[in-house]
């Protein structure tokens, strides 16, 4: 069945596929017609649901007096831990997430009860009447105090290849370091918010906005005591997710599902801005140190790298996201001997979690980070510095976890964005710029990408889907991928369409649901075209087999022969119309719905031994950022930005670069200006758009060129394609760079500047006075 799994590489006039197709809600969406969860219209007898929230980061609860809130107007009912009837445990993966407070204060913000009402204001207002007493204890807020009493969320972990402690002690050159590293807001469109509906006996249909259906409907199974049959998930799309609605979307659907099942009744929990910053996990914040080895011409000999993440007060998804900052330290260089240790840091705060790029960036910061410092120190050019210890046949290519580099593009692909963004001409303005301007200093950075594509928990690497084919030639189709605006559906929908030679608008992708496809794995990992794109394509598979055998059957040509395009099924001289062969399958009784199966083949990862295939492929890009730094103020514009992005073969040139360019503004963001603040009590202040400042359309550069790299995934991956989601969040270090390049001017490049993330005009403002002042010294 050759032409069956037919693999394109180039735009062809009779497929969707590789082409520039629109996203399949852009005109719901831009007409205000896309249906949210909040939009969906509600039973007469809807109630709404509040959770009121501690004032402390650490404690005990000895009293809670509900009196006022259940007097208050409107209210329905109120539930604390002990009304919940099935588990109350609701953590993912490792347990330590209880739905509500379960004595022990866990942080600032944590729900304590939750109150059913009439309206939203109503239960938002009862929510804040009730009474606490509390036993206050000293609380944990920083990753220096968890070191210091060895408060853990989950135990260490390390690997490494090779001596690194004697490749240090021999290097000609040596340099230490420490990075702090801030962590980010998801800050969706769309908030936390579900939509819990009771149906007969004991099942229940929730509509949620979640990244993970399936864990929604295994834990409010859990919550309410039932199996997981009893239980529906819808979820049709989300305005936003980006990790914060991997696993903390549950909280509240369970909630919403417990008082509906207790009340007989509708209800919704929709979190209000302030409260979904407080209640909600963050990216992690790290604290990264380095102790590095090298030669006087650049070459890397030997690291000692620890990554300490800041988990807040449960696992959550910790475990995997600081391993993945672990498996980044390396990014696109050859380290030499390593020594790599990442620290799972408990703290009284919300527990952080998953964030586009889960770990990755904060550890591939570190890699950027030592080859700038590998730049002052020798007086190279940091690309130069980059370029020399890439990794290659020369130098290696095998991780300090084990995992050798099969595709190695980065070399070509850095040379070529080098040339066609004229780095080095640039680089030679630049200098003559900040000769001649005493105030005004201009930056430059080139830096790489290299990211690991699949789940680093192996388990999750599978992926279903189910097609229907109808009578009259439509077809739909279901999978267990979610759209968060990435455009996931869309690209289905054309996966879809090319198998069966049909156009785009002949398919629907239907919303995610848990009685059509089960056990799916979240929509994380930048994952969700490779997983279900290849399932659904598999689904398409069992059924144009069974078509070609019946097309065969009839006009007495080989199945082989037969292919779909154009809107036709055809062999030789025979050619029918698409939808005519579906109605003869029907009439001759055959079956028009199949499942598809995709499990992600080659990794492992052994932890024992700390080696292994973590990952299916590494995605690639490159970007050069230009900023201009006001050394008497500390701000900065991004002036410039050219890309080169590898996503393989392009499923869809115009949404990649739509995610490429989305990307990079939000990883602008966190180098930048997002700011996570908490006071000595351990609250958020940073809790809204006035104290939190995300990237607006007046920060895009001027000059903004993304440019897609031409070259097919080497691996079987769905028609050659790279995952393009989380990848180019990472490109926006350069941003980071190019603003410590701008300030190391100030020392004639010879120190590198030491500026956390996100480096705010107050922290750059701080680099230049403490350079200045060395430099006078």
């Amino acid at each position: 069945m050759r032409k069956l799994i037919d693999q394109p590489q180039h735009q062809t006039s009779d497929s969707p596929l590789l082409k520039s197709s629109k996203h399949e809600s852009a005109v719901r969406q831009v007409a205000g017609n896309a249906r949210y969860v909040d939009d969906i219209p509600v039973p007469a007898n809807i109630a709404y649901a509040c959770v009121g929230i501690t004032q402390v980061a650490s404690g005990t609860l000895s009293a809670l007096d509900l009196t006022a809130v259940k007097h208050a107007p409107g209210v329905i009912d109120v539930i604390t831990i002990d009304d919940i009837p099935g588990h109350t445990d609701i953590g993912p993966v490792f347990e330590g997430d209880p739905i509500l407070l379960d004595g022990e204060i866990k942080f600032h913000g944590q729900p304590v009860f939750a109150v059913l009402a009439g309206t939203e204001e109503q239960a938002r207002y009862a929510a804040t009447l009730a009474t606490m007493d509390i036993a206050p204890a000293s609380a944990i807020l920083t990753v220096d105090q968890a070191l210091a009493v060895n408060s853990t969320v989950r135990p260490p972990h390390a690997f490494g290849q090779g001596d690194a402690g004697a490749a240090l002690e021999q290097a000609p050159v040596t340099a230490q370091g420490h990075l702090s590293i801030g962590g980010q807001e998801h800050l969706y469109l769309e908030g936390q918010v579900s939509l819990a509906l009771p149906e007969e006996e004991d099942r229940v249909m929730i509509y949620t906005s979640s990244q993970h259906p399936s864990e929604v409907q295994k834990l409010v199974a859990e919550v309410l005591g039932v199996k997981l049959h009893k239980v529906t998930v819808d979820m049709r799309r989300m305005g936003g997710g980006f990790g914060g609605k991997e696993s903390q979307a549950a909280q509240w659907a369970c909630l919403a599902a417990v008082f509906a099942m207790r009340q007989r009744r509708a209800v919704k929990m929709r979190l209000p801005r302030a409260l979904d910053m407080q209640v909600t996990g963050k990216r992690h914040p790290f604290e990264n140190s380095y102790n590095i080895g090298f030669d006087s011409e650049g070459n890397m000999l030997g690291a000692e790298i620890t990554v300490n993440g800041n988990c807040g007060n449960s696992p959550d998804l910790s475990d995997a996201i600081v391993d993945r900052a672990m498996f980044h330290v390396d990014n696109a260089y050859q380290l030499g001997a390593t020594a790599i240790t990442g620290n799972r840091l408990k703290t009284h705060m919300v527990s952080h979690t998953a964030f586009r790029g889960f770990g990755g960036p904060q550890g591939m910061i570190m890699a950027e980070l030592m080859m700038d410092v590998i730049a002052r120190r020798t007086g190279l050019d940091p690309l130069t510095v980059r370029m020399q210890n890439l990794y290659s046949e020369a130098k290696g290519l095998t991780t300090p976890y084990g995992m050798t580099l099969e595709q190695n593009i980065l070399p070509e692909l850095i040379s070529q964005l080098a040339n066609s963004s004229q780095y080095w001409q640039r680089r030679e303005e630049v200098i003559a710029f900040n000769r001649h301007s005493p105030i005004i200093k201009k930056g430059l950075a080139l830096t790489p990408v290299k990211f690991g594509i699949s789940f680093t928990a192996k388990h999750l690497n599978q992926a279903g889907a189910l097609i229907h084919l109808y009578t009259d030639g439509s077809i739909q189709v279901n999978h267990g991928g979610t759209e968060m605006g990435q455009g996931l559906h869309t690209k289905i929908g054309q996966i879809v369409a090319h198998e069966f030679g049909v156009e785009l608008d002949n398919i629907e992708v239907t919303a995610t649901r848990t009685d059509k496809v089960p056990n799916t794995s979240p929509t994380a990992a930048s994952s969700g075209t490779d997983l279900n794109g290849k399932a659904a394509q598999n689904a398409c598979l069992t059924l144009k087999a069974r078509l070609a055998a019946l097309f065969a059957d009839t006009y007495q040509v080989s199945a082989d022969a037969v292919t779909f395009a154009n809107g036709y099924v055809s062999a030789g001289e025979h050619a029918v119309a698409f939808a005519d062969v579906i109605q003869q399958a029907y009439m001759a009784r055959i079956s028009l719905s199949a499942t598809g199966y995709y499990r992600t083949p080659k990794i492992f990862y052994d932890r024992e031994k700390g080696s292994g295939r973590p990952f299916f492929y590494f995605a690639n890009g490159a970007a050069v950022s230009e900023v201009s730094v006001d050394t008497l103020t500390g701000e900065y514009t991004v002036d410039a930005v050219d890309i080169l992005h590898d996503v393989g073969t392009s499923l869809n040139p115009a949404i990649d670069r739509g995610q490429i360019e989305g990307g990079f503004i939000q990883g602008m963001g966190w180098v930048t200006t997002e700011d996570l603040r908490w006071d000595n009590n351990g609250k958020l202040i940073s809790n809204n758009l006035a104290t939190y400042k995300i990237p607006a359309v007046g920060d895009t550069p001027a000059h903004f060129n993304v440019a897609l790299f031409d070259r097919p995934n080497n691996e079987d991956s769905i028609y050659h394609s790279k995952a393009v989601g989380e990848p180019p969040f990472m490109l926006a270090i350069s941003v980071w760079c190019a603003i410590k390049d701008a300030v190391a001017s100030l020392a004639d490049y010879q120190q590198d500047p030491d500026i956390a993330v996100p480096a705010t005009p107050e922290r750059v403002l701080e680099a230049i006075t403490a350079l200045t002042e060395n430099q006078d010294a």
